[in-house]
This record gives structure tokens, sequence and C-alpha cells, in this order.
């Protein structure tokens, strides 16, 4: 944990320009072009090419340092966001979904990469603590981001919006390539690795587990469906509780929210330094559960101290189950753990990509609290499904166990006798 902290600061900080040039670059792809579908169209790429980025990612984390791809992934933002910095105002709109491109594909490699590298950085008996050092981080450059980015585009304009966003990608390269840290096992070397003998111990680890890991991974593409449909209400709910004030709703939310982030990461932490074992599969489900039913409770219409309260619980089972699952998959081996955290990535971004699109739609006819119903819903049930799994599973193996014993007891009277 020696030099972590500084990790976490430089990731924060690059986490902060995502997020704000999340928001810049949607409002100026539409002030540029004066179209919605245009701007649809630049959120469609980015999410794509994070979910192919998924995919690709796996395979390269196990091959390369993982280091220099972050170091490269954060350079290849600040190079495209200067780019479009520095072009002329006819060539920029398209620049922009080259950038799309850009920004999708290196910032899904980052956190594959980071991911991946957690357990050989601090050692795996500290990864639950990494983890929620940076959840909080990423939930404290979100805050930061989406609640700067207004000011920023409207006080000082897009030029120096893209310049302080490349700004915070070099800052993030420059604290990784200075920190001595290994992000690889040593056994596992570098360079390349035979990524055909990678992919079928990932297909026999997610058969083996029989299968518990591939259910976690479905629950997050849903949990990806969930977050889109709140994250699409939100405006339209807040606008329905205060139309002439639309964003204090929004503010309130998304602080309370990150809040409950920072929360979760102090109760697992201290958790898990009391009782020394890192919570499993059974308290991804049922934090999982907690999460999605807290988000469906903040769009009942309940008064402002309730639904905070909600937003607040939402949050920290939010990052407590964020930490349960990167924890449970960096328990993999080091040379086998990318690509699963690659189909992680691909499946959360499915999940989120589509939803923005069914969401977006299902709002057109129904209120906010059924569309959010009825995805959280979906992720709830699958969760009991989880948790009746992982029942039935411990129902199973305590007969066997029984079982072996008794013979053994027997024979151990039979031969005193």
């Amino acid at each position: 944990m020696r030099y972590f902290r500084l990790l976490v600061l430089g990731n924060g900080i690059s986490a902060y320009g995502s997020y704000l040039n999340m928001v810049a670059l949607n409002v100026f792809v539409y002030d540029a072009t004066g179209s919605a579908l245009a701007a649809g169209l630049f959120m469609a790429v980015r999410l794509a090419t994070s979910v192919v980025s998924g995919w690709v990612s796996g395979r390269l984390v196990s091959a390369y340092d993982r280091k220099r791809l972050m170091v490269g992934a954060d350079l290849c933002q600040a190079v495209a966001l200067l780019t479009l910095l520095l072009a002329p105002d006819g060539m920029r709109v398209g620049l922009l979904y080259a950038l799309a491109v850009v920004t999708g594909g290196c910032s899904t490699l980052s956190q594959v990469a980071l991911r991946s590298s957690i357990p050989e950085i601090v050692g795996a008996e500290h990864r639950v603590r990494a983890n929620g050092l940076l959840v909080t981080g990423r939930s404290l450059a979100m805050i930061a981001g989406f609640a700067s980015s207004g000011v920023v585009v409207a006080q000082v304009g897009y030029s120096a919006a893209f310049a302080l966003d490349a700004a915070t990608f070099l800052v993030s390269a420059t604290v990784l390539f200075l920190l001595p840290v290994r992000t690889k096992a040593a056994a596992a070397g570098s360079g390349t690795a035979d990524a055909s003998g990678a992919a079928r111990w990932t297909a026999r680890l997610l058969l083996g587990t029989a299968p518990v890991l591939m259910a976690m991974i479905a629950i997050r593409a849903v949990d990806g469906l969930g977050s889109s449909s709140h994250n699409v209400a939100l405006p339209i709910y807040s606008s329905g509780l205060d139309p002439d004030h639309p964003a204090t709703f929004i503010s309130q939310f998304w602080a309370t929210w990150a809040i409950g982030n920072i929360v979760a990461q102090q109760v697992i932490g201290r958790l898990t330094k009391k009782s020394g074992r890192t919570p499993g599969e059974r308290a991804f489900a049922l934090g999982a559960c907690v999460m999605s039913a807290g988000f469906i409770v903040v769009f009942c219409g309940l008064p402002t101290v309730p639904a905070v309260i909600a937003a607040l619980v939402a949050g920290a089972a939010d990052g407590f189950t964020e930490i349960v699952y990167v924890s449970r998959l960096q328990s993999a081996p080091d040379d086998q753990r990318g690509r699963l955290f690659g189909l992680s990535a691909s499946a959360e971004n499915t999940g989120f990509g589509l939803g923005m699109l069914v969401s977006g739609a299902l709002l057109e006819t129904f209120s906010p609290l059924q569309v959010v119903a009825a995805f959280h819903g979906l992720a709830i049930a699958l969760c009991l499904a989880l948790l009746l799994l992982l029942v039935g599973r411990a129902g199973k193996r305590e007969p066997a166990v029984e079982e072996m014993a008794a013979p053994d007891a027997s024979t151990v009277t039979e031969g005193r006798g």
C-alpha cells in the first residue's frame, strides 16, 4: 500500500477528466451540429467501442506490461483531446467520432489493466481495501466532474475544457510512469503470452464454477441496465418534482450517492480487517438486491429526507457490491485475471448501452418509477436466483461431508475392536 494512495490520486484525476469530457463533449457535439441524433450517435460510438474494447483489453493485459498499457491509454486520450483542441473549427465535428473511439477504448483498457493489477501492486490480502479506495476516488471524481463541467464550459469555453481534460490525463500518466510498482506477477512474464491457453482457461473457469461466476457477471450486466434506467429517468423525475429548479434533486441524489460509496469503503475495510475474511458471492447478491431496491425507492415520490436516505443506502450498497465483485474476480491467477475483467467490462458496457436505448424509449410511455422498477426489479430477481443457487450448493456439500465422515468413523471403531 506504500505507493497505492498516489496511484489512487492519479486515477481519480484521470477519472475526473473522463467525467468532465463526457459532459463537455456531449454538449459540444450538440452545439456544433444542432442535432440530437448526432449527439446520440457520439454516445453510441463511444459505448460500442467500450464493449469491443473489453474483449481486446482482456487479451492485451494478459500479454503485455499493464503499467505501460495504462500510461499509453492516458497519453492517447490526452493527444486525442489536444488534436481536437488544435484542429480548425471545420474539422472538429469529424474528429469527434474518432475521439469517441479513442476515449471509449482507452478508458476501458485502463480500467481492465488497473483492476487486474491490484493484487500484484498491494498484495492479495490488501485488495479489498485497495478496491475500496479506488471506488471512493472515482465516486468523488464523478461528482466533481459532473458538478464542474457546466461551470467550466460556461465560464471558460470548450477549448479550455478540452485543455483541462488533456491535462488530467497527462498528470495521471506521469504519476503512473514514476511510481515504482509491479503490475504483473513475476511468473507471468511480459511480452507475448499464450493467448489461446488463457482463453481456454477462462472457459474452464466459467464452466467449473458451476455457474456462479457467470451469474455474477450476468448480474453486473443487468445492473448496467438498471444504472442506465435511473440515469436517464433522473432528469425527468427531478423536473417533475421542481420544474423551476430541476438540477436541485439531481445534485442531492449524486452527492448523497457518493457519500454512501465512501461509507461503504470504510465499513467493508473495517470488517475485512477485523474478520480477516473477504465477503463472497452471497454478500455480493445481497448487496446488489439492497442497491436496486434503494434506487427504486428513490423514484417513489417520497419527501426529500426519505428519498435522500434511500439514495444514501443505494450508494453504500453500490460501493459495497463493486468492491466485493472486483475482489472476487481478482482472486483468479494473475495470468488469467485480465480475461475475466475484459469479459466483465464488455458485459457491463453492453448492459449500460442497451439500457440507455431501451429506457429512453420506454420513458416516452411509462413513468420514471415504472421504468426504474422494471430494470432494477430484473436485477433483484437475478440476485435472488443466485442466492438460491448458492444455498442449494451449500446444502449439497454438507451431506457429502457427512457421508465421507461416517465410513471413517466406522473404520476407526472396527480397528479398535
